[in-house]
């Protein structure tokens, strides 16, 4: 039999609404349930009620036929069910199933190293399905590691790692074909050692397929790492509307930043250092402020401004058009730092629909080969207060566009290159309404009056962020 335990802060918290003269009789004190077996989690999973704690005490278990979370499971929004290792790490399900997942909301799953041969998938039917603490290290049978389809689901903590086949580590998905799930939190996972050697379809994080673009859903990816993503070019690849990617570290990896599908996302204060790809951009309405991108060999550039193959992608159009790319229009590009790369920002030529009302403004560019700042396609673009530097050719960034000046980028600790208080750079932002987007430098210091061109604003005031490192993320950071 599993033992039960009740929570003493609940029963003192029913005790003294009692005590009070406070009706308590629909007041639920919720257990805590230690099992030692597959078979008794699953027996406590079906008497659970909102706020309980199903602990599965340490050790391997192997588990053939998923453990079932149905209605009968669900938490509230205040008091989730958890279903937890009896230490974070301490328990490894092996097998080809762990849990499934159907109508069920408000429901944490803790602390689990999962081996299996199944993916993991969160159906549109459950809600706030959240996976924290755990350890993705799925057999390559498994095409993908976690899917999600359910909305207000949060994934933190995990570290997905070791996989050498077809598939995403975590794929952000929805309701039917066209629909992406809504308010995703993805925070301070740890994404290592994807070795997929295929051109494509090895992303870390996928959010949506091209069938979604048009759908909007919230999600904020932030403070992930991701070292040595070489199952693909799109580390975080975005297809799908509306989405916040801001504060990552893309390190020693094949993958960038993505925007293939969607509009309306931004990509703010992220590093992306010594790597294959930086950020590249498709789509409309974009925002890409106040990143990081050095290092990065890929000669299409570091930070790319796409082309297409359809000016727009529109409802109603063919699943063969969906799949095409859309030209970018309306995007900004402002106090970014692009510094040390083979080529700078480029645009691409082997898709004929120029990129439209672009603008490229308060950012540096240095580089010692290539070309600093180079769009071949490109219709009404506005380019002002940019600063180029090096031995590398200008481009053909109009000379309205920038200042050729050396900005005296200065290697910290961390081998980010970063501007000092004498620097030309202090002060000589020329747009005045990048408050609209935003209000602090890449490592979190407040901007203020006047902001300084690329990602770094020079203050005394300390730094709230960092590139990110492994004592940062994954199961056992603080």
């Amino acid at each position: 039999m599993f033992q039960k335990k009740k929570r003493v802060v609940a029963a003192i918290a029913v005790a003294t609404l009692s005590a009070a003269g406070v009706a308590v009789a629909d007041a639920a004190v919720a257990d805590t349930t230690t099992v030692t077996s597959i078979s008794q989690l699953q027996s406590a999973v079906n008497s659970s009620d909102p706020g309980d704690v199903i602990v599965l005490k340490n050790g391997s278990y192997s588990v053939s036929s998923a453990v079932s979370l149905g209605s009968s499971a669900s938490g509230s929004s205040s008091a989730p069910v958890i279903i937890k290792a009896e230490t974070v790490g301490g328990v490894t399900l092996t097998g080809s199933s762990s849990f499934s997942f159907s109508s069920v909301h408000d429901v944490s799953i803790q602390g689990f190293t999962f081996t299996q041969s199944t993916t993991i998938d969160v159906g549109s039917s459950s809600k706030a399905v959240d996976f924290i603490r755990n350890e993705f290290a799925f057999s390559d049978a498994a095409e993908h590691n976690l899917i999600i389809r359910s909305d207000d689901s949060e994934i933190g903590y995990n570290w997905f790692h070791g996989k050498d086949s077809l598939g995403v580590y975590l794929g952000i998905e929805g309701p039917g074909t066209d629909t992406i799930a809504k308010n995703s939190h993805i925070h301070h996972n740890y994404f290592s050692d994807h070795n997929f050697t295929g051109d494509n379809g090895g992303e870390s994080i996928r959010l949506g397929t091209s069938p979604k673009a048009l759908s909007s859903g919230g999600a904020i990816v932030e403070y992930n790492l991701f070292e040595n993503a070489n199952g693909d070019p799109e580390a975080i690849s975005v297809k799908s509307s509306g989405h916040t990617i801001r504060y990552n570290t893309i390190r020693d990896s094949v993958g960038g930043i993505v925007l293939r599908h969607g509009n309306n996302n931004k990509v703010l204060s992220n590093y992306i250092m010594n790597g294959d790809n930086g950020i590249r951009i498709y789509g409309n309405d974009h925002v890409v402020m106040n990143n990081y991108v050095s290092g990065i060999s890929n000669p299409d550039g570091a930070i790319v401004v796409g082309s297409g193959t359809v000016r727009d992608h529109f409802v109603g159009e063919s699943s063969d058009s969906r799949k095409k790319y859309d030209a970018p229009d309306r995007i900004r590009i402002g106090l970014n730092t692009v510094a040390n790369n083979v080529n700078g920002l480029a645009g691409e030529t082997h898709r004929t629909v120029k990129p439209l009302n672009v603008t490229i403004v308060d950012n540096i560019f240095q580089g010692a080969t290539g070309k600093l700042a180079d769009v071949p396609l490109m219709q009404d673009f506005y380019w002002r207060g940019n600063i180029l530097w090096g031995a590398a050719a200008n481009g053909n960034i109009p000379t309205v566009g920038y200042t050729r000046v050396n900005p005296q980028l200065a290697q910290d600790s961390a081998g980010v290159w970063k501007i000092g208080s004498s620097s030309p750079a202090v002060n000589a932002a020329f747009m005045t309404d990048h408050g609209t987007w935003v209000t602090d430098d890449i490592a979190g210091r407040t901007r203020a009056g006047t902001y300084d061109v690329g990602a770094h604003e020079s203050t005394t005031n300390p730094a709230s962020r960092a590139p990110l490192t492994t004592a940062d993320v994954g199961p056992s950071a603080p």
